[in-house]
């Protein structure tokens, strides 16, 4: 096994420890948008390694939604309280965050999906069923963030994808050599068999020796070959 997948594996398995980390006050938003860059780094070696560049496009985009879902909300928290201290009163405030919410609620559903496919293929790949989990749990957490009782469930989705990145055990494989359009492997040359000689004697008809001076049957004296 090549340290470069390790290396992938590890940087995967950081990346969601800082995504579980990005709940903590003030610095979590940092903390997760890190946590998604090394995950992406870490699943593009392990795609690599998988041969199914899928997994890595997956990812991409989950990890683009994730991160328009984060700045859509800190961009309407912060124009809601810019709002709450103008003149333009508090209604507007609330109505600025509430759309704020919804539109990052959306990305975080595409997020999800994203992401729940690349640990669905790395579950079927790698055996490794901590992955299935996280995948089941993000998309769920994903669709009950609106009661908040999802974000618990994320939280643990994480969980799960740490558990499966550190986890997951990842065989050598042997390396894939492309061949040109219209190759044809070789085939092994027939040998042909050397056929016997047949000899018959001229007056019973019997096979005999080529070497044969008397047919072994009617003792008949036989022409020299």
């Amino acid at each position: 096994m090549s340290s470069s997948v390790e290396s992938s594996k590890t940087l995967a398995g950081v990346g969601s420890i800082l995504l579980i980390l990005s709940i903590v006050p003030y610095a979590g938003a940092v903390l997760g948008i890190i946590g998604a860059v090394l995950l992406l780094i870490g699943v593009k070696g392990l795609a690599t390694y998988y041969q199914d560049n899928e997994i890595y496009q997956n990812t991409l985009m989950g990890i683009i939604f994730l991160i328009i879902a984060m700045i859509v909300v800190a961009v309407a928290v912060f124009g809601a309280l810019i709002l709450f201290i103008s003149v333009i009163g508090i209604g507007f405030g609330i109505l600025v965050l509430i759309l704020g919410l919804v539109v990052a609620f959306v990305f975080y559903l595409l997020a999800a999906m994203r992401l729940r496919k690349t640990f669905d293929t790395l579950a079927k790949k790698s055996g490794e069923q901590s992955f299935s989990t996280a995948g089941t749990l993000l998309w769920w957490g994903a669709i009950l963030t609106i009661i908040f009782v999802g974000l618990i469930l994320i939280f643990i989705a994480w969980i799960f994808a740490t558990i499966g990145f550190f986890s997951m055990k990842l065989q050598p494989q042997q390396p894939y050599v492309s061949q040109p359009s219209g190759y044809t492997p070789p085939t092994t040359p027939q040998v042909a068999q050397p056929t016997q000689a047949t000899r018959y004697c001229s007056n019973c008809g019997a096979p005999v020796a080529l070497d044969a001076t008397y047919c072994p049957h009617c003792g008949k004296q036989l022409p020299a070959a």
